[in-house]
């Protein structure tokens, strides 16, 4: 087990728990993944960062919503599978190898040299939605396209505080694309947010519920909302609502419609033992 490791196990990381503390620091889950996936992007792998580290490199001006002992969330492509896995041994990582020998074409583990947990989504994140992440997922370099990201945390039907707030990070970082004149910016792609919600019924209703209820969170818990955003959230967010209620929709997502709320439209997602 590796030094941030331990220190997590005993609870003794500098200052405790707190973001200002860690940032930066040996604890800082975000400076090992940035190495993996950096090293990965040079060398044209496909490995891109999810969950909330994702969410810090993308929003690297936005107060961190972290712990010292965060594990590293990865996603790849399952067609080079092979190569992340040996790049991520290359890279000092080690493999769960009865695991991935089971799981390995949806979902494989490692630990990395510091004995943080790696999980590494092939191809499809399944939660309460199943999200195929492949038709953008070589847009940006080091991360899952921004849309992608946002519906990672947007499909959670029980989304609690830290889900929210990097719905807010997002949010207030980036655009919708073609609401913002700036050219080679990353944006909330529209096409492909409608193509999900419009081709599946309980993927529109639960990404447009927890829409409607960004704006009583963000009046109980103002803090959840970053200092100095460069886009209004709340605003974005009901761009967001406008656009999936005016996509039009599938003969599927119609059918599904009329049974409604009748019958669960989500998964109840398990932890994975490793």
């Amino acid at each position: 087990m590796g030094e941030a490791a331990e220190a997590a196990e005993s609870g003794e990381a500098a200052g405790g728990d707190r973001p200002e503390d860690i940032v930066g620091t040996a604890y800082d889950p975000l400076i090992e993944a940035r190495v993996l996936a950096e090293g990965a992007s040079a060398a044209k792998l496909p490995l891109r960062l999810i969950g909330g580290l994702a969410v810090r490199v993308l929003c690297p001006d936005f107060p961190p919503r972290l712990r010292r002992d965060q594990d590293i969330d990865f996603a790849c492509l399952g067609k080079e599978r092979k190569q992340v896995m040996a790049y991520l041994e290359e890279s000092g990582c080690q493999p769960d190898k009865r695991f991935n020998n089971l799981n390995g074409d949806r979902q494989m583990y490692f630990n990395a040299p510091s004995g943080r947990p790696i999980d590494v989504m092939v191809d499809r994140l399944t939660m309460c939605h199943t999200l195929d992440f492949r038709p953008g997922f070589t847009v940006l370099p080091l991360t899952l396209d921004v849309v992608d990201l946002l519906l990672t945390k947007l499909q959670i039907v029980e989304m609690n505080e830290k889900d929210a707030r990097d719905i807010f990070h997002l949010l207030s970082a980036f655009p919708v694309s073609g609401d913002s004149p700036g050219e080679g910016t990353p944006v909330i792609d529209r096409e492909r947010f409608c193509k999900v919600l419009s081709s599946d019924w309980g993927w529109w209703r639960t990404v447009t519920g927890n829409l409607s209820k960004l704006s009583l969170l963000a009046a109980d818990h103002p803090d959840l909302l970053p200092p100095g955003a460069r886009h209004e959230p709340l605003h974005t967010a009901q761009r967001l609502l406008d656009l999936a209620d005016a996509a039009p929709k599938s003969l599927q997502w119609k059918l599904r419609a009329k049974v409604g709320e009748k019958m669960r439209w989500y998964e109840l997602p398990e932890e994975v033992d490793h």
